[in-house]
């Protein structure tokens, strides 16, 4: 046996590059998820800023009255 080849060749060193590489990859995997996260987590470009916008759309789809909408908008007001 060859000086400093014990343990399967590599001994301390072999354990610290296998661990550096493993912390390499484990990085690799949490940023690809993140990206994923990021791109496909978006808004929807149709929900309204403000409980006035989101009054109006209602109206707009028909699920509100004109008199509804009316008194909405004044409570909002208020």
């Amino acid at each position: 046996m060859g000086m400093g080849m014990g343990y399967g060749g590599w001994g301390l060193a072999g354990w610290v590059m296998g661990l550096a590489w493993l912390v390499v990859v484990a990085g690799l995997v949490v940023l690809v998820v993140w990206v994923i996260q990021t791109m496909t987590h978006r808004p929807s470009a149709a929900a309204p800023a403000d409980a006035q916008a989101t009054l109006a759309l209602r109206l707009a789809r028909g699920e509100i009255t004109v008199e509804e909408y009316d008194a909405l908008r004044s409570r909002l007001r208020s």
